[in-house]
């Protein structure tokens, strides 16, 4: 400090606390005196001063050449003893004791015996103080004259001054006060009242009056900043302003320019509102581009202290940013807003208590937390009242999210002026040198006079209401003599109109009426005809005194005319209540407070005004533009005067509440997941403003300095805390508290608790009265009894009001009576409910809060009651919280929830026995008007009736096991949608209950919205069979299933659900094999040395498995089954086969079927490096993306497909030797028989069988599965005897298994989703700490998301690198090879990421670096579980299920996939044990439990997808008649299962006989169907045989529905080019041709993911053709009307690829787009070809060359009507007028025709906008000269020319040969096709078509191609080599029309890969006949 400051010089200071620590007196005593001199904002050093007092005073002495001796014999002759204790240590006396003293020391004693005799009466501080120097060696004198300087200088100074400069020696920056505040006030010093107040005491009062401040002088450079400074777009927010005022100006800078936090104290109208707007405008500006606002892309949120002031915010600043667009909205207890409101709002106006409940939320409002970018708290001085920790509570979740997430999210503190704001400044994190701005008094607009009075006499006292009146009415009047106008503030609606009677009264008996007469005003006359047409009677006769009145309870427009009243001058006073001072902004000179006692109705009882509103109110006081000051009067009981002027002048610090909710506030941070365990709260609190002040002023919080010395960051103290809070909630079962590990573990109850904001003594109060069944009173009585309401009091005067409420309103019992404050919430809850009135304003108070809270308390309790599954007790709670809303009983009629007058109701309600929805729902309107005698009202109710929300049932059944049951709920909407009523969801809560209604077997909430009315729902669950003691079989008859609608009372619909057909699946478990004690085998046991050698590269020893299933494997040729779990070695099961195949016969084939490509590219991988080439075979891959030519296919050994590729190829085995070749086929994972892809591995291994019976050779077929619980059963349809059949157990994994299953609350999948990243980190750091973990998500978003949060978890610990095990340099190297950008910043931090959306590339670079360890953690989708067999130490499966496209919803994985992950836990080599975490919806964990520990029975689908397959058997003549298809159905391993499990697929006769007739009927069905789409004709009712088209349909693995759909929609009259006049496309009917290729079937299954439809409408807007088809009458549409028009249908989306592609889109919405692309081409062209065939059967020419067009296009990605040129590589439009063929501008390929490279590079070489480069050139010419032109001869064989045309006979048979000339060499040797856009490679080919153009008849069709292996469908035959000129031939056989006469055919040959390369050859015919006359 210095000298020349207002502190103290630094010397002084020293001596001044040497003195103190020296002296006497206790450690108390010392602490305060230190605290007087240094402040309580240097408490630490208090603390370390004292606590090494000792230390410091002997230091001090024995350094000193003062004689301590001396020191004391000073201090005894002129100070008094200050009592027995001493400093320093005491010495021992031995003996004489000798001093000797210096020269100096005898000079300088006697120097200081001169000064004591000039000052015999020196004080004994002054005399320590003497001393004090001396011993510090200073010079006492020097000393003394600067002490009296200083006291001279601080007489002049201001009497109060901020504790924080005067203590500290900071000077902040942005601080600026002239008052200053005492540095004791908080510390128990008496009151100091600031400079010139004044105190005067009269007998019926005492008053204190505290002088107007000091206006504050200019700060340095200060300069109001205009409003044209802001940007144009800004100053739409300050209409009407011309600059910013002081404070604003001030803050301005910082404000608006930087992004600091910010805590702005100023006093009340220093305009703190705009300095929000600055923040809120600068949030805004970092959003925008251009003129454009990305209004998704953040969220303001500004919390208001009361909903009232919510309003007043959202209306000035919806407003205000009105012109920016931006939406604000108030988001309270009254103003809900819907999911799709929220995504609107840019800023959201909310009350502290609403924000803490959305942001404590684990799921459902994330994303709308996530998006928050500036929090704004204004009144943030309510930290130090009860609602206080609700601030705090926020606040530090928004900071630890800001650290977590790492996004900024900007605080901004708004605050009256409060004492120790640096202490606020540090809980927001707001740095003290940029973003405090403290404005004392002195900036308020109008400088404020303030009064106190303390009225004498007992609070509550008739005498002191007496005086109160009496003061308020002589402070007023002396007011108004001065001519103002005064508002006097009272506390309750009844008081505004008694107060404004007693002042007028007042003023009639001391006639002085007419200084408030209002009739000289000149707008008097005008005013007075207003207020004569209210309706308000006491404000009619009060204004013609003068007096006006305002509160909440009067009308709008009333209140509206006082307001207007009172700013005109007519009154001049106005009596009003609190709410007027937050609401509207009517100033007045003068304001009175009368009174401070308010009622509150959530404590029930009578409290002080707080500060808050106080300051609110003094605000209102004075008129800027009038007057120069305003006065404020405070009216309160002498017993509160105190408190109310040391909180109006800054005398006590604000503390926090903090630490009374901790236990309500930890269990909220525990639900969300923020708070895992002891270190992470103590941590949490740490954010606290609790911490901040425990530090600075522990006594307040029970803390010694001793605590504070030894532990300065309080940790131990905060863990005891969270420790007695963490035990108190484990008490009350709200968490599991492990006080062994310190962990805090979240449950059900503690989450709703959190959610519904109920407390812990209430959990405690209903865990203690809760039962499975309870009536109605039961449960209001427990109700009333929560803690919520403890507060409510019960007073003398309520009580008769209260019994008779009881006796006319209460429908139920109340327990308690009126005696008992839980009796009086239960009697005003009914109350509420029945609509009685109430008449006491207290009572009405007090209702209004009972009915608020109770909503919540029931809405709790019902959840509570489903997660135990009371059945009884959740149903009368769910009615009961719909009777709090609605405000009805259950028992009135239904109907009284719609807007029907009150006697038609009581009608409908006298006759409800009769009347029920169900009974009315069978009249009509006339019968209803009859029934209630009012016949027009009869359609009114009508219609009421038929919009009640109803819901029809339908449930099916399938036993699963024998203790589990799937329920499919078939759910139709039973009444009219109206948006008025209906808004635009409803929900519905569904369940299921056992037989006797006491158990929830299953509950889920299920939302109906608009859309889905007019079409059934499905819901798919799974529940445990409930067991009966009273039958038999221990089955119930039956169980219920209940749909509730969740806001309609009365809506509810029940059905029945009966076992009687109910047919357990039976009980041939199969055992398991065991396994055996036998001694590993070496691999000489292979006794083959090349054999060994492939084995040695990996082991030497077969693991146990692999050594007991050896024999049978390579000993024998039984068919196999091998059951075992994932990881245990079963590929090497699949090796021995293989080898004794070849062994045994070394010509044959080998099958390996897999069922992903994934698992194929990985076992090919694996087999062409380390087996193939040691054996000397060949393999060969086939799957949809690699087709090998057939000679490959031929000389292959293995061959490794997927399933549907074989079931393709094998179709055909009776043309295909290759096929007939195989003698063993390997499927792995044949468990996956119930997934939707089982049925092709049945028809296979059906068909494989079939095949060994018609060729009489063995087959040998080996299954691989993991464990199953239905072996036997796959084991008898593999005939399997009794050697072959293996099923082990999940425990004999190599490396054992623990599993872990952890339930997440929330029915949201995202955010479920996202509270399960911090226990997948726990998870990590628990389990594999530094081993390998792979993570497995549903889908790419997710892996790309649960990175992110991963990264942020790293990022807090200690080491953020933590996975990454690389040196940075060699990350470097490889981050510049990456293109995904979330995989580039994921590797940094050590996790990779796996998906099918990344290139190969990126994939690629993640399984390698963790393959080799360099990251530790790869998040992946499922499907690498099956692909890629990268074990770890720890899987954890991050939720199980995925968005399903088909159903629109999320479904669960497959069994057999949550199985496949977790067998990647464990690394064989590596690990003693591996672990995995499951991660579901809570609701599912049962089930996870049961089936991961006892394996998963097996069903079969095929009954699903029977027509596919039984077409392929008719069409291969398997199938010749229905009996043979019943034949072939007993093949199936679905015969088997349905004779095991015949409820799952609907039989309900068990018998032979009814089993023959179940099978016949779903033949008979099939047959129908494949019949109706033209795939197959019956004959006789009894044979079968195939069509064309169902030949097609096998042929080109396509549904019989696609195939009938092409056949229905491929018409004839296609139109290549449009009418321009008519507005049609240049391309004709292309866009309608292309449409019909999207709505084939097959396309159901490309995904429309959650919000895609969205997408799809932005990317029609992008596109040339439009979704929905405008039809006019008269408008003929090639191919009929489209069936999908939805934005959600697979097909629309798959119609907008086609489109995005063919107009090559630079961008798509998402990565998955492009990925969809792909999989809608690869299935593209099979389609195309079918629709050739299909249309060229029909004889439909011009469709099947559109068609042919089509396909051309699609490869090339260009319209048909685009420039075909713009085929060739780097050419676009911009190039084209500058490109020329002679004279012609180059558009089209077919000019490029002939010419070679160097002529097409001449020619491109003209190219502007941009030029092309040489490479470029060069590049194009090859294309453009690799084009298959061709010379095409077609010549009729048989035919004789004559007269220029060809004759032929009529109706006879003739062959076109046609040659086909290739003019130049294929730029490659496989003849690809240049079609780079296209992701799979196309090979070249024609189509060559015989047609009849003026009939658009097809006579003849064929496909031939340069290479043998790809001419499909036709005899043609290809000569010359790879990549030369070829010539190919074909003939096309025709038949000649019967009758005589010309004919003009034309041989069409069509390119398959490039549009406009077509050519074409005339045949001009005559047709003749023999008896025709020849024509010579």
């Amino acid at each position: 400090m210095h000298s020349d400051g207002g502190g103290m010089a630094a010397s002084t200071l020293c001596i001044e606390l040497f003195s103190i620590l020296r002296g006497g007196g206790v450690d108390d005593d010392i602490q305060m005196e230190l605290l007087d001199i240094i402040g309580y904002g240097n408490m630490e050093l208090v603390s370390t001063l004292l606590s090494n007092r000792r230390a410091i005073v002997d230091t001090i002495m024995a350094n000193s050449d003062v004689d301590p001796s001396e020191t004391k014999q000073r201090r005894r002759h002129n100070v008094k003893d200050f009592g027995p204790q001493e400093i320093g240590p005491k010495r021992p006396i031995y003996g004489a004791q000798v001093t000797i003293t210096t020269e100096a020391e005898k000079n300088r004693l006697k120097q200081m015996r001169k000064e004591m005799r000039r000052k015999p009466k020196m004080s004994a501080g002054e005399v320590d103080r003497s001393t004090s120097a001396k011993i510090l060696g200073l010079d006492g004198i020097e000393m003394k004259r600067v002490r009296e300087q200083q006291l001279l200088k601080a007489a002049s100074a201001p009497a109060f001054s901020n504790p924080q400069m005067t203590r500290d020696a900071v000077k902040y920056p942005h601080v600026y006060e002239t008052t200053k505040t005492s540095p004791m006030a908080g510390f128990g010093a008496r009151l100091v009242l600031p400079i010139g107040s004044n105190r005067e005491d009269y007998k019926e009062y005492e008053e204190i009056t505290i002088p107007v401040a000091k206006v504050s002088p200019p700060v340095t450079g200060e300069k109001l900043v205009p409003i044209t400074h802001f940007e144009p777009w800004a100053q739409t927010a300050f209409k009407g302003y011309k600059s910013l005022n002081r404070v604003q100006s001030l803050i301005y800078p910082i404000a608006f320019e930087t992004n600091e936090n910010m805590l702005v104290c100023a006093p009340t109208g220093a305009g703190k509102t705009d300095v929000a707007m600055l923040t809120v405008l600068r949030t805004i500006s970092q959003f925008r581009e251009g003129n454009f606002v990305k209004k998704n892309d953040f969220k303001i949120i500004y919390v208001a202290p009361m909903k009232a002031l919510a309003a007043e915010v959202v209306r000035k600043f919806s407003g205000r940013l009105a012109a920016l667009d931006v939406a604000v909205r108030e988001l309270t207890g009254d103003m809900q807003l819907t999911k799709a409101e929220i995504a609107a709002t840019q800023m959201i106006v909310t009350t502290p208590e609403k924000w803490d409940v959305v942001t404590r939320k684990s799921v459902g409002d994330t994303e709308l937390v996530q998006k928050v970018k500036l929090l704004i708290i204004d009144e943030v001085h309510l930290l130090h009242e009860d609602r206080g920790s609700v601030i705090e509570s926020i606040v530090a979740r928004t900071l630890r999210q800001v650290e977590t997430t790492q996004s900024l999210i900007r605080i901004v503190g708004l605050s009256a002026t409060l004492p120790n704001y640096v202490d606020v400044a540090q809980f927001l994190g707001v740095n003290p040198y940029q973003g405090l701005f403290y404005f004392d008094a002195g900036f308020r607009p109008v400088p404020l006079e303030q009064h106190f009075i303390g009225v004498k006499g007992r609070a509550g006292s008739s005498l002191v209401r007496s005086n109160m009146d009496r003061v308020c009415y002589d402070k007023l009047i002396e007011l108004v003599k001065e001519g103002h106008q005064v508002m006097v503030f009272v506390h309750s609606r009844k008081d505004t109109v008694r107060t404004a009677m007693m002042l007028r009264d007042e003023a009639a008996n001391e006639g002085a009426l007419s200084l408030f007469d209002p009739s000289t005003h000149t707008e008097y006359a005008s005013a007075l005809k207003e207020v004569a047409k209210s309706r308000n009677k006491e404000m009619k006769e009060l204004f013609s005194s003068g007096f006006g009145i305002h509160n909440a309870g009067m009308l709008r427009s009333d209140r509206n005319l006082t307001e207007r009243n009172f700013e005109k001058g007519l009154l001049k006073v106005l009596c009003c209540t609190a709410t007027l001072a937050w609401g509207v902004n009517l100033p007045a000179y003068a304001v009175i407070i009368k009174g401070t006692q308010l009622y509150d109705a959530q404590k029930g009882s009578f409290i002080d005004l707080s500060i808050l509103d106080v300051l609110q109110i003094f605000g209102r006081a004075g008129r800027p533009q009038f007057e120069d000051r305003g006065v404020g009067f405070i009216l309160t009981t002498h017993d509160k005067l105190s408190h109310y002027v040391s909180a109006m002048t800054l005398q006590h610090p604000i503390e926090s509440r903090f630490a009374e909710s901790l236990v309500d506030n930890l269990n909220a941070e525990v639900a969300v997941g923020t708070v895992t365990n002891v270190e992470e709260a103590i941590r949490w609190l740490g954010y606290t403003y609790l911490f901040v002040r425990m530090r600075k002023n522990p006594f307040n919080y029970g803390l010694d300095w001793k605590v504070i010395e030894e532990d300065p960051n309080l940790g131990k103290r905060l863990g005891e805390l969270v420790k007695i809070a963490a035990r108190a909630l484990h008490k009350a079962q709200m968490i599991v508290f492990d006080e062994r590990t310190n962990y805090l573990t979240a449950k059900d109850l503690g989450r709703t608790a959190s959610s519904f904001y109920i407390r812990t003594a209430s959990i405690e109060i209903f865990n203690e009265m809760m039962r499975a069944q309870m009536t109605e009173a039961d449960v209001l009585s427990m109700v009333s009894m929560s803690s919520e309401f403890e507060n409510i009091k019960v007073r003398e005067e309520e009580i008769p009001e209260l019994k008779t409420l009881e006796r006319n309103q209460c429908y139920c019992d109340v327990k308690g009576g009126t005696d008992t404050s839980y009796g009086k919430t239960n009697i005003l809850l009914q109350t509420y409910l029945s609509r009685g009135n109430i008449n006491d304003f207290a009572l009405v108070s007090d209702c209004a809060y009972v009915a608020q809270n109770a909503a919540r308390i029931l809405r709790a309790l019902f959840e509570i009651s489903l997660s135990r599954n009371w059945g009884p007790v959740a149903s009368v709670i769910h009615s009961l919280c719909k009777s709090v809303d609605r405000r009805m009983w259950a028992f009135e009629h239904p109907l009284s929830q719609f807007d029907i007058p009150h006697d038609i109701l009581e009608k409908l309600n006298r006759a409800a026995k009769s009347l029920t929805i169900a009974e009315l729902r069978e009249m009509d309107a006339k019968e209803i008007g009859a029934v209630i005698r009012h016949m027009k009202m009869g359609s009114t109710v009508y219609k009421c009736v038929e919009q009640f929300p109803t819901l029809i049932l339908e449930p099916e059944i399938a036993p699963v096991t024998r203790t589990v049951l799937r329920i499919t709920l078939h759910i139709t909407a039973d009444f009219f949608w109206n948006d008025r009523i209906h808004g635009m969801v409803e929900p519905f809560w569904i369940w299921v209950e056992d037989s006797e209604n006491v158990e929830i077997l299953h509950s889920e909430y299920f939302l109906l919205n608009k859309k889905q009315v007019n079409q059934p729902q499905k819901l798919v669950f799974t529940i445990p069979i409930p067991r009966s003691s009273s039958t038999v079989d221990e089955l119930p008859p039956q169980i219920f299933a209940r749909a509730v609608s969740d806001k309609w009372i009365g809506s509810e619909t029940v059905v029945t659900i009966s076992f009687k057909h109910l047919i357990l699946p039976s009980l041939q478990r199969t055992p398991h094999t065991d396994l055996l004690s036998l001694q590993p085998l070496p691999v000489s046991a292979l006794q083959d040395p090349i054999l060994e050698e492939i084995c040695k590269q990996r082991f030497d020893y077969f693991n146990p498995v692999q050594t007991q299933i050896f024999h049978t494997l390579y000993h024998t040729q039984h068919n196999t089954l091998i059951g075992a779990p994932t990881g245990s070695g079963k590929t090497v099961a699949a090796e021995l086969a293989m080898w004794a195949a070849f062994r045994d016969m070394p010509k044959s084939k080998v099958v390996y079927i897999a069922p992903l490509k994934a698992l194929v590219r990985e076992r090919v991988h694996d087999w062409r490096t380390r087996v193939a080439p040691y054996m000397g075979r060949k393999l060969v891959e086939l799957t949809g993306d690699i087709t090998p030519d057939l000679l490959t296919i031929q000389t292959a050994d293995i061959i490794i497909t997927t399933p549907e590729k074989w079931d393709g190829i094998s179709r055909s085995w009776q043309t295909r030797s290759y096929v007939t070749d195989v003698s063993l086929v390997i499927i792995d994972e044949i468990h996956l028989l119930g997934s939707d892809r089982g049925p092709i591995l049945e028809v296979i291994v059906s068909r494989m069988n079939y095949i060994s019976s018609q060729t009489e050779r063995k087959v040998r077929i080996v299954g691989l599965s993991t464990a199953l619980a239905n072996a036997n059963d796959l084991a008898d349809w593999l005939q399997i005897k009794e050697v072959g059949l293996f099923n082990f157990r999940h425990s004999v994994r190599p490396v054992p298994l623990e599993i872990y299953i952890d339930g997440f609350p929330g029915k949201h999948y995202c955010p479920r989703m996202m509270s399960m990243n911090k226990p997948t980190y726990s998870a990590i750091m628990t389990h594999s700490p530094t081993k390998p973990v792979i993570v497995f998500v549903s889908s790419r978003r997710q892996t790309r998301l649960t990175a992110q949060d991963l990264m942020s978890l790293c990022a807090m610990d200690d080491n953020p690198k933590r996975f990454l095990h690389m040196p940075e340099g060699d990350l470097e190297s490889i981050l510049s090879t990456i293109r995904d950008p979330a995989l580039k910043l994921s590797l940094q931090f050590g996790m990779g990421l796996h998906h099918a959306g990344l290139v190969e590339g990126d994939r690629k670079v993640s399984e390698e670096l963790f393959v080799n360890g360099k990251i530790q953690i790869l998040i992946a989708t499922s499907t690498l579980a099956w692909g890629v067999n990268y074990p770890a130490h720890l899987v954890v499966i991050k939720g199980t299920e995925y968005y399903d496209a088909k159903t629109k919803g999320y479904v669960d994985f497959p069994i057999t996939d949550v199985l496949q992950m977790m067998g990647r836990a464990g690394r064989p080599q590596f690990d003693d044990s591996g672990v995995a975490r499951i991660l579901v919806q809570d609701v599912k964990k049962n089930f996870f439990k049961k089936f991961l520990h006892e394996p998963f029975p097996v069903e079969s689908s095929l009954h699903t997808c029977l027509h596919v397959h039984m077409n392929a058997e008719i069409v291969g003549g398997t199938i010749k008649s229905k009996q043979d298809a019943v034949d072939y159905l007993t093949w199936t391993y679905f015969y088997r299962r349905l004779q095991m499990n015949p409820t799952y697929y609907g039989v309900e006769d068990i018998s032979p006989e009814g089993i023959n007739l179940f099978m016949s009927q779903l033949v008979d069905k099939t047959v129908e169907d494949l019949v109706n789409a033209s795939c197959a004709e019956v004959t006789g009712e009894f044979f079968i045989e195939p069509t064309v088209f169902g030949k097609l349909a096998s042929f080109y693995y396509l549904t019989h529905r696609t195939v009938g759909l092409l056949v229905r929609r491929l018409t004839e009259g296609y139109r290549p080019v449009g009418d321009s006049e008519k507005g049609e496309r240049p391309d004709g009917d292309f866009a309608h041709l292309l449409r019909i290729l999207a709505d084939v079937p097959e396309y159901e299954e490309i995904p429309v993911r959650h919000n895609e439809d969205k997408s799809n409408m932005d990317l029609e807007a992008e596109l040339p053709v439009p979704v929905l088809i405008l039809w006019k009458p008269g408008m003929k549409l090639f191919g009929g009307y489209p069936e999908f028009f939805a934005f959600d249908s697979p097909h629309v989306k798959t119609f907008l690829l086609l489109q995005a592609h063919l107009s090559r889109l630079p961008s798509l919405p998402s990565s998955d787009y492009h990925t969809d692309t792909t999989t809608v081409l690869d299935s593209s062209i099979r389609i195309m070809q079918a629709m050739i065939d299909v249309a060229s059967d029909q004889s439909h020419l011009a469709t099947c060359l559109g068609v042919m067009t089509m396909m051309g296009s699609l490869k090339q990605a260009r319209w048909p009507g685009d420039p075909s040129v713009l085929t060739l590589p780097f050419l676009d439009y911009d190039h084209l007028p500058h490109l020329q063929v002679g004279s012609e501008n180059l558009t089209s390929l077919r000019q490029l025709r002939g010419f070679d490279e160097s002529e097409v590079t001449s020619i491109l070489a003209k190219a502007r906008n941009p030029p092309l480069s040489r490479h470029q050139m060069q590049e194009a010419a090859s294309v453009a000269a690799g084009l298959p032109w061709a010379d095409v001869e077609a010549k009729v064989v048989g035919g004789s020319e004559r007269h220029g045309r060809i004759e032929l006979q009529t109706g006879k048979e003739y062959e076109v040969q046609v040659r086909i000339r290739r003019l130049r060499p294929a730029r490659s040797k496989d003849w690809r096709v240049h079609s780079p856009k296209f992701p799979k490679p196309q090979h070249e080919g024609w189509f060559v078509v015989l047609g009849v153009p003026a009939s658009d008849d097809v006579l003849a069709l064929r496909r031939v191609s340069p290479s043998s292996g790809r001419i499909g469908g036709g005899a043609a035959a290809g000569t010359g080599g790879g990549g030369s000129a070829y010539n190919l031939s074909t003939t096309l056989k025709f038949m000649t029309p019967d009758a005589s006469g010309d004919g003009d055919y034309v041989v069409y040959v069509v390119s398959d890969g490039y549009v406009d390369v077509v050519e074409s050859v005339q045949l001009q015919l005559r047709f003749w006949s023999k008896g025709d006359e020849q024509i010579i």
